[in-house]
């Protein structure tokens, strides 16, 4: 029997609502929505996502180590064994160190969708030290932007009359839902703005483009902003009645003339004036969220000035603006079922990173739970799970060194720890010393190649959700995968917390979500929505912001309590005569997510191999030509890949494309599946004070200092021995060297809007899957 299902997909964060078609039981394709708007939204990330969870190589049974750790010896158990022998290990663990010497790495999308189970587990336990790679995507712009007013709010790009993208290139497959709300909007009459140092294809639709260095956002912003004050372009009964320290912003803005800011840029000064105008002058303007921003030695202060540009300019909470969604009283938030009150404040202060890098640890976010509980009814608000983290860095220095104290226990929740944080190598000395490690994962990455337990996850096809709209489960998860809430829930049962863990499964924990607002899954699957959140604009008119003021602040007194500058700031990359050129750490190719997908062999065919882009002087420079192998190399390391020139791309200036390991080859600790030569991981900083953000000790990757150089002929040998013969020049390359524009699919032909792919059973049966 065939049936549709309404899904969302977690391929990536964008979470696209998407139909799923059923056949006895399994999904046989993944196609849009038939709704006006949703009708052509769908990347190939989506449309393929069957052959993903269908692949050979997916992990079907717990498996438990028997070599030495990262050996590749592995025995099949049952999940009762591994779910007992896991209980005991980290029993003894935290018997003989402390609950705090678990730490815990987790994902906010695919598998690692946990409904706040695992927060809730580890305040349960009695652990501060939650990890994750929204402290450098997201999170931490969540946890700045609470500093600043309250709340981390969201931007009604549609009904904008204008938008501004920081580097943020929403693209067809990458980001799809933006792109098609972005691509509307202007044909309803919206400008866009682009701050780019690539020419993107969102730069080639710009009403202004903006060319600036990588690296400069903090001080371009702070450009804009002398415009508007100067030219009294705010809302001056706004910046009045709402915010607190603005005598003391003026003064710092005007130490950024335009003239000053278009030299550190490298953008002309009028065109800065032009775009600031056309911004502070909408009706409506929003900014949408960036990971650029996020990822700067300057990014607590590139985060805050954004945040401040849309206060004073009166977008706050209005429709077409930034909206503060606030929680939904219909629905118990992930905050709530994480019972962060139940952690002691004892345990709270041991949180790792908390003295040195504060923002997004409970020590920072403590400053506003009064305020908190007063504007939004509630004590804790771990917005994006970007609040109440531990710090990266400080995680595996104490699990590699003890210090400040032992941490012997590591769960890798759908988290490839080894590439999804800065250098690789301090990870690796950390995961090596301990004494317990528990993957949960659809493949055996190089994270999982070094657990003592490698747990198979479900994906978001094969269970419900209410993450951005209501995914029904469309198929049984295959063998015996399971999902996060069945691994939370054996656990706790076997750690004496069972009647803090009472549901059975996915349904009866949304149920449980769903009571307030007197409902439940099955009710809203058969109604087709969720509960509503309130609408209401300018609700900081009857309720202030949730800050220690009640106002927007331009100042900080969180911060400056902390020892840091209370007003914003800009830090320039200081240069370095060995490393010539400026490296860009970017999203992965359209093709994949984070690291993952490259195992899909139709995704994996349109982007081969690991490469990084450059301007054609620079290649030409270095006696390269395109689709030679190169080192790219850093002050905290190297890693080699395949060089190409891209149109748009600047001169100085290298893109290095994140998440690049081979699924496919050899694993074991000599190479764990390509990590050691692909991953980018190995070239970003996590400690030196010049390549990282003081407040929040998150990396520098948007204008590193760094070098590439072409690989020796005996390099190349050796690197072919191991992963095969370097693929030919992708056709598109044979026929139009340097000169293509840049595609949402540079080597292969696109899949168009609205166009489905569809996978007959048969086709699935070669795979050896099946959900019977």
């Amino acid at each position: 029997m065939s049936e549709m299902k309404s899904v969302v997909c977690h391929s990536c964060d964008s979470f696209c609502p998407l139909a799923a078609k059923t056949e006895d039981g399994r999904v046989v394709k993944v196609t849009t929505r038939d709704h006006p708007f949703f009708k052509d939204v769908i990347c190939m990330k989506g449309a393929y996502a069957p052959k993903s969870f269908a692949h050979p190589d997916r992990l079907m049974q717990p498996l438990r180590r028997v070599g030495e750790r990262g050996e590749g010896k592995w025995e099949t158990v049952s999940w009762d064994t591994a779910m007992d022998d896991i209980a005991a290990r980290l029993q003894k663990v935290i018997d003989e160190h402390g609950p705090e010497a678990l730490a815990i790495a987790g994902s906010n999308a695919n598998i690692g969708l946990d409904n706040g189970l695992t927060r809730r587990f580890m305040n349960h336990i009695g652990t501060p030290n939650f990890i994750s790679g929204v402290a450098y995507c997201m999170g931490n712009t969540a946890a700045v932007s609470r500093m600043v007013y309250g709340w981390y709010p969201r931007g009604d790009l549609l009904n904008s009359k204008c938008i501004v993208l920081f580097g943020h290139d929403p693209r067809r497959h990458s980001w799809t839902i933006e792109y098609k709300t972005i691509r509307t909007a202007q044909a309803m009459g919206a400008k866009l703005i682009v701050l780019d140092p690539r020419r993107s294809e969102n730069a080639d639709r710009a009403d202004v483009y903006l060319p600036l260095r990588a690296g400069t956002d903090a001080a371009m912003t702070f450009g804009w902003l002398n415009v508007i004050i100067e030219e009294e372009l705010y809302d001056k009964k706004f910046v009045e009645k709402w915010t607190v320290g603005w005598d003391e912003f003026v003064e710092r803005v005007r130490e950024y003339p335009v003239e000053r800011v278009a030299k550190i840029t490298g953008v002309d000064a009028d065109l800065i004036r032009q775009a600031a105008r056309m911004y502070a002058e909408a009706e409506a303007a929003a900014i949408p969220w960036s990971p650029i921003t996020d990822q700067q030695i300057s990014s607590t202060s590139a985060i805050r000035l954004q945040c401040i540009l849309r206060a004073i300019t009166g977008n706050l909470d209005i429709k077409g603006g930034e909206v503060f969604t606030g929680f939904n009283p219909g629905i118990r938030s992930d905050s709530e079922i994480e019972q962060h009150e139940l952690l002691s404040e004892e345990q709270k202060a041991k949180q790792l990173g908390a003295d040195q890098f504060p923002v997004f640890t409970y020590r920072g976010m403590a400053q506003m739970d009064d305020a908190t509980e007063k504007v939004w009814g509630h004590r804790y608000a771990n917005l994006v799970g970007g609040c109440y983290m531990a710090n990266p860095y400080a995680t595996f220095k104490a699990m590699a060194e003890g210090n400040p104290y032992p941490v012997k226990a590591f769960f890798a929740l759908a988290n490839n720890t080894l590439m999804s944080f800065a250098n690789t190598r301090r990870i690796y000395d950390a995961l090596m010393n301990q004494d317990l490690i528990v993957a949960y994962e659809h493949m055996l990455t190089p994270t999982a190649q070094l657990a003592d337990y490698v747990l198979p996850g479900d994906s978001w096809l094969e269970r419900p959700g209410m993450m951005a709209g209501i995914s029904d489960q469309s198929m049984e998860p295959p063998g015996e995968c399971k999902s996060i809430v069945y691994f939370f829930t054996e656990l706790a049962k076997r750690m004496g917390l069972a009647e803090h863990f009472p549901w059975d499964s996915n349904e009866a924990l949304l149920d449980y979500r769903l009571e307030p607002g007197e409902t439940n899954w099955a009710g809203v699957v058969e109604g087709g929505s969720l509960p509503k959140a309130t609408n209401a604009e300018k609700k900081y008119e009857q309720t202030g912001f949730a800050t220690p003021s009640g106002k927007v602040e331009l100042t900080s007194g969180i911060l400056e309590g902390f020892g840091f500058d209370p007003l914003p700031y800009y830090r320039e990359m200081e240069a370095e005569a060995r490393f010539p050129m400026s490296m860009f750490i970017g999203l992965p190719d359209d093709e994949y997510y984070r690291t993952g997908h490259r195992h899909v062999p139709e995704l994996r065919k349109r982007a081969q191999d690991p490469s990084f882009y450059v301007n054609e002087a620079d290649l030409d420079a270095q006696g390269l030509a395109e689709g030679d192998w190169a080192r790219v190399t850093t002050s905290t390391g190297d890693m080699v890949a395949r060089v190409f020139v891209r149109k748009g791309m600047p001169q100085g200036l290298v893109r290095v494309p994140h998440g690049w390991w081979m699924p496919e080859s050899k694993t074991g600790m000599e190479e764990l599946s390509g990590m050691w030569s692909f991953s980018d991981a190995q070239i970003t900083p996590d400690e030196d004070p010049k390549l990282i953000d003081l407040e929040q000790g998150i990396p520098h990757m948007k204008g590193v200092p760094c070098s590439f150089e072409k690989l020796s002929t005996e390099e190349v040998s050796q690197l072919e021995a191991v992963y095969g013969p370097t693929k030919p020049m992708p056709n598109a390359l044979e026929k139009n060297v340097r000169t293509r524009p840049v595609t949402s699919a540079e080597f292969m032909e696109d899949v168009e809007f609205g166009e489905d792919v569809e996978f007959e059973a048969v086709e699935l049966s070669l795979y050896g899957r099946s959900s019977a």
